[in-house]
């Protein structure tokens, strides 16, 4: 996976880049980083649904709940979250560990538990549909 950046001008283009990319994903760890409202769980939607484990419309925002997962893809957000100890009750480690995609909503909060190689997919709104996606390639941090 090489590192760019794409603009998307609608919710559907933005699940297309996340088909996409999960199509090229085959596993490891994925932060989705952005502000409320930034796309992440949309891009996630097409992740999901290019990794061939779910139809997009069958993804939504694990915030209340943590963790979704769909057939090999996690889906996590630590958004309500707020100390290191509460997400290593998630058992993380296992899930980074499995070779299942893990896409992570929130995760750069808690830099100390994540896994030094992995992806970072940064979203930034533009404008009430527009969104600047900047997708780094695999690297160690």
């Amino acid at each position: 996976m090489e590192s760019r950046t794409v603009i998307t001008r609608s919710e559907d283009e933005t699940i297309e880049l996340g088909r996409e990319l999960g199509r090229e994903l085959t596993g490891g760890v994925v932060l989705l980083i952005g502000n409320l409202g930034a796309g992440k769980t949309t891009l996630a939607k097409g992740i999901v649904e290019g990794h061939k484990a779910a139809a997009a419309d069958a993804v939504s925002s694990p915030t209340f709940t943590l963790i979704h997962q769909y057939g090999e893809v996690f889906h996590i957000d630590l958004y309500r979250l707020d100390e290191e100890r509460e997400v290593e009750t998630l058992g993380l480690d296992d899930l980074f560990s499995s070779g299942a995609l893990v896409l992570m909503e929130w995760a750069e909060r808690f830099p100390a538990l994540l896994p030094k190689e992995r992806v970072e997919i940064r979203l930034r709104t533009l404008d009430d549909e527009a969104r600047e996606i900047v997708v780094n390639s695999p690297r160690q941090i």
